[in-house]
């Protein structure tokens, strides 16, 4: 929703700035900023993402410990359930079964928990980039920058490059 308003008054702001005077829009410093590059290509945000693969994968590794154990388990009873006795079948059955359950019930809990952390990582990132613009655009003098709706921009305007700069310290 927030982005249909955002791509709204952006096309709203182009129309009244079409029908001003060449003299006005001679006058306007306009930028853009392709925030999808931002978010890929900024230090900031594969820092983020390296530190929740640091974070999560200790849990992710269990995870993938507790399939091969459910596959060994399973594949051992394929195997050897023409021996075994129908106690010694159902209990390791049993235990397949719980495992399973185990292991879904851990899946969605590490699944809710990385989406979690992961909104929380791109929030925080999203409000660092914003402010790097932001900053970037009075620095410079900007008098608008537009964002997300924007058909074409020229790269006379994409100051993209320059926020990613200001972001890496060069």
């Amino acid at each position: 929703m927030k982005k249909i308003y955002s791509t709204l008054f952006n096309v709203a702001l182009l129309a009244v700035l079409s029908v001003c005077s060449g003299t006005v829009l001679a006058e306007i410093k306009v930028g853009f900023v392709d925030t999808a590059k931002l978010l890929e290509s900024a230090p900031q945000a594969k820092s983020a993402q390296s530190k929740i693969e640091l974070e999560f994968s200790p849990r992710e590794k269990e995870l993938v410990a507790l399939q091969r154990e459910i596959k060994t388990k399973e594949d051992n009873l394929a195997r050897d359930s023409a021996v075994m006795s129908e106690s010694e079948r159902s209990k390791i059955e049993r235990d397949i079964l719980a495992k399973r359950r185990d292991l879904k019930r851990s899946q969605d809990e590490f699944r809710d928990d990385l989406n979690i952390r992961r909104n929380e990582v791109l929030a925080k990132l999203q409000k660092d980039l914003f402010e790097a613009v932001v900053n970037l655009a009075k620095e410079q003098k900007f008098d608008l920058i537009l964002t997300q709706g924007v058909v074409y921009s020229s790269d006379k305007v994409d100051i993209t490059d320059s926020v990613l700069k200001k972001l890496t310290g060069k």
